[in-house]
């Protein structure tokens, strides 16, 4: 393995500048191009269980899993064995498939949907899921929330208005005001600002859309009960509340975040999104729920919706193998993994005297540089950014990969075995020590 002193940049770096030729700023994915961080991105040549290698040759243990999906590791052979049998079969037929039956079948008996419609993408999903709540209700007024993040659809690209309960203003240029103009961006865990909005507005809001547990401005877990209030105000106003699991369905626990609190508490959404996990690492989405509010979609229902790579048999058995392998022993090991980490991360800031909250859903965690626990956007936007950006830089020269942003998930696999887990032990001392000297510099010219 190449060892962090020798860790050398040349091939990524003339890879980026080739791809800024020919991509907007050089990748397919804003966070990519390390443009909170700073620095060169790694174009990864490969990936095998808990380890990446870039195009330089360098090794990295991979903290981030493709962002959630690569629950049993990368390159799992079982996996690839599927794949690699379904593609021998043909890659797409454009009609339907035995392997989109299953997957819809195991989707069902883990959750609380009664039937599933697949997609390619988490943008689809909830794209789709919010046209079918409109039409189920012939309502159109969406309620999100800061921070939450639903995909690169123009009605949830948008930013709270002047008040507490008003309609939003677009989020970013290309959002025509007419679409942010239908939603309503509150705070996070706000009961009273969500009562006042339906107050308001309730005789027009179709749906209520919110991440189950925030993982895009960090982790932030829902406060005991709040999922609840959502699905009990959202059923008294006759609006439908979409959870989007795309990122925490499978991988914050084998039924998802609605496994620890729905389940728990006896709710379940009218919607659900899925993506990430239920792809086994390809690019499949789904979105699902209560059967008579599914029936409202084509061909049964007049809401319509179509993909011609929908149900791709490739994907659909990619994500099915890795559902089937997913047991609760490979949760049993993430969790454990995920507690060392936690710790030893906790106990090198510390030492160091830098501010930090650790916040976790299920195998799913964030480390915010900050002294006070985050409950929503706003809160997450205190944190120490130079100290994270210190920090992200150490780690990865010493071939650990983390998210290159302060606001975003730490994801670990089955495949994360003690060296890889000690790996990321030795780096942490020399990183907790970075971030510390950043913070004091930064105070120190501000």
């Amino acid at each position: 393995m190449t060892s962090p002193s020798s860790l050398q940049t040349d091939a990524s770096a003339a890879l980026f500048d080739r791809a800024r030729a020919v991509t907007p700023g050089g990748v397919n994915s804003p966070v990519r191009a390390f443009n909170a961080v700073g620095g060169t991105p790694r174009f990864i040549r490969s990936a095998k269980g808990a380890w990446l290698t870039d195009v330089d040759g360098n090794e990295y243990v991979d903290l981030i899993c493709s962002w959630g999906p690569m629950l049993l590791g990368h390159a799992h052979p079982e996996v690839q064995a599927a794949v690699a049998e379904a593609v021998a079969r043909g890659t797409s037929y454009g009609t339907p498939t035995v392997p989109e039956v299953e997957l819809a079948e195991e989707i069902v008996a883990r959750t609380a949907v009664e039937k599933v419609r697949f997609v390619s993408s988490g943008t689809e999903a909830t794209m789709s899921a919010i046209r079918l709540a409109r039409g189920f209700t012939g309502r159109e007024i969406v309620i999100k929330f800061a921070g939450c993040y639903h995909g690169h659809v123009d009605a949830l690209l948008a930013s709270a208005g002047s008040g507490l309960a008003t309609l939003a203003v677009p989020g970013t240029p290309g959002v025509p005001a007419s679409s942010a103009g239908l939603t309503i961006v509150l705070p996070y865990n706000d009961k009273v600002a969500v009562a006042a909005a339906f107050a308001e507005f309730g005789d027009r809001v179709a749906c209520l859309i919110t991440e189950a547990a925030p993982g895009n401005m960090g982790v932030v877990p829902p406060a005991p009960g709040f999922n609840a209030f959502l699905a009990q105000i959202c059923r008294e106003n006759g609006a439908l509340f979409i959870s989007d699991e795309v990122m925490t369905g499978f991988r914050a626990s084998r039924q998802g975040q609605w496994g620890l609190d729905g389940a728990v508490e006896g709710w379940v959404p009218d919607l659900t999104t899925f993506g990430k996990v239920m792809g086994g690492g390809f690019p499949a989405a789904a979105f699902g729920g209560r059967a008579d509010v599914m029936a409202h979609l084509s061909p049964e229902g007049p809401v319509y919706q179509a993909g011609t790579l929908a149900g791709n048999p490739v994907a659909t058995t990619a994500g099915l193998t890795t559902l089937r392998l997913a047991t609760d022993e490979v949760y049993d090991h993430i969790s454990a993994a995920g507690e060392t980490i936690k710790s030893a991360v906790a106990d090198a800031l510390a030492k160091e005297g830098v501010p930090h909250v650790i916040q976790a859903t299920g195998t799913m965690f964030s480390v915010f540089f900050k002294d006070a626990a985050v409950s929503n956007f706003a809160e997450a936007s205190e944190q120490d950014l130079p100290a994270y950006t210190a920090f992200f830089h150490a780690m990865l020269d010493q071939g650990v990969y983390l998210p290159p942003s302060a606001y975003e998930a730490w994801f670990l696999s089955s495949a994360h075995d003690d060296r890889a887990i000690q790996q990321v032990l030795d780096a942490l001392p020399a990183a907790a020590s970075a971030a510390a000297a950043a913070s004091a510099t930064e105070k120190a010219h501000a």
